[in-house]
């Protein structure tokens, strides 16, 4: 199999991690791909011209972090990320919802701070910090509960987290969310999300 991969992308990011939790790293060549690039061929894989982009061994190609997740679940005969099904399974996928959406709101921000200044939306920018926010309120709501086996929800919350703090350290996400800051220190333990921080492009 075949990654399309960037060092700093956090959708990527969950389906390395995804990777190293399901013990398939070793099967994945990943393909360094800047999708800012205009000379990229990333199109070729996905008309949506994003990461990560997973070419499988049978020839499919797979966009969109949940689903390659669950794709790469799908091979391994260990305890699974996506739960079959029941209450379990509902929890994880809305959790990883929810994760995804932080991410989602960040990397509007991000990229609306990189347009010209005078092209930048104020409110854009604030509604997306306010997503942020109360995204890691529920979270820190949660925080209790976030115990027990790993799922694909734990690791979409993990990869907000670092994910806000690799772009927006200033805005210090821990500060009266004493539950999710200890929850998250314990994740970062883990090799899936210790070996997979973001980092700039070199």
């Amino acid at each position: 199999m075949k990654l399309r991969w960037s060092p700093t992308s956090p959708y990527v990011r969950k389906a390395t991690a995804t990777l190293i939790e399901t013990g398939l790293e070793d099967r994945v060549e990943r393909i360094t791909t800047n999708a800012w690039d205009p000379a990229t061929d990333l199109a070729r894989d996905n008309p949506l011209g994003k990461v990560p982009a997973l070419l499988t061994d049978g020839g499919e190609v797979l966009y969109d972090s949940p689903v390659i997740c669950e794709y790469l679940d799908s091979l391994h005969d260990g305890r699974k990320l996506f739960p079959r099904s029941g209450g379990d399974r509902w929890t994880a996928l809305r959790r990883q919802a929810l994760g995804d959406g932080i991410i989602d709101a960040a990397v509007f921000r991000l990229l609306e701070g990189r347009r010209p200044p005078e092209l930048q939306s104020q409110p854009w920018v604030d509604r997306q910090r306010a997503v942020v926010s109360r995204g890691v309120d529920a979270l820190e709501d949660e925080a209790g509960a976030l115990g027990g086996a790993i799922t694909i929800g734990h690791l979409a919350i993990a990869c907000a987290l670092g994910y806000l703090d690799f772009r927006f350290p200033g805005d210090d996400w821990r500060a009266g969310r004493p539950g999710l800051a200890a929850w998250y220190d314990s994740m970062t333990d883990r090799r899936s999300i210790r070996d997979t921080v973001p980092r700039e492009a070199t």
